[in-house]
């Protein structure tokens, strides 16, 4: 492929990359909340109210808008937040490695999320929509 054709496709990539990243945060959410799919040690889900439970309703509500691209930059801003909030409060105590501590995904999202708020949703979105863009 040459140099133009990336380019010309760089903005739906841009989609995919939010569509992809988002339905697996999503997921994230619905084993939180919904117990689905099942959570590995069996348990019940978390308290609403607690810093896991709020994790889950972030993950879950912000998950669906950016799946849609509703939103997007400010929750893409807010989730980049939470990531790299649960980096810190719950992964980086553990270690000083990522690999070790379990807090490479947080990382990963972090900065996806971060991207996204900067780059935008890309045209596959529902902002793209209200703001009369075509595909």
């Amino acid at each position: 492929m040459n140099e133009q054709a990336l380019e010309a496709w760089a903005p739906r990539v841009l989609s995919i990359l939010r569509i992809v990243a988002a339905v697996l945060f999503f997921e994230h959410g619905t084993q939180k909340l919904l117990g689905f799919p099942a959570r590995p040690d069996g348990g019940a889900g978390p308290e609403i109210f607690s810093l896991i439970g709020a994790s889950g309703v972030l993950e879950l509500v912000g998950g669906a808008l950016l799946i849609l691209g509703l939103f997007t930059r400010p929750v893409a801003f807010v989730l980049s937040g939470e990531m790299a909030f649960a980096y810190w409060m719950a992964h980086a105590p553990k270690s000083a490695f990522p690999v070790l501590n379990g807090g490479d995904a947080s990382i990963l999202y972090c900065f996806v999320f971060l991207y996204i708020f900067f780059a935008g949703p890309g045209p596959w979105s529902l902002d793209a929509k209200r703001a009369g863009s075509t595909f």
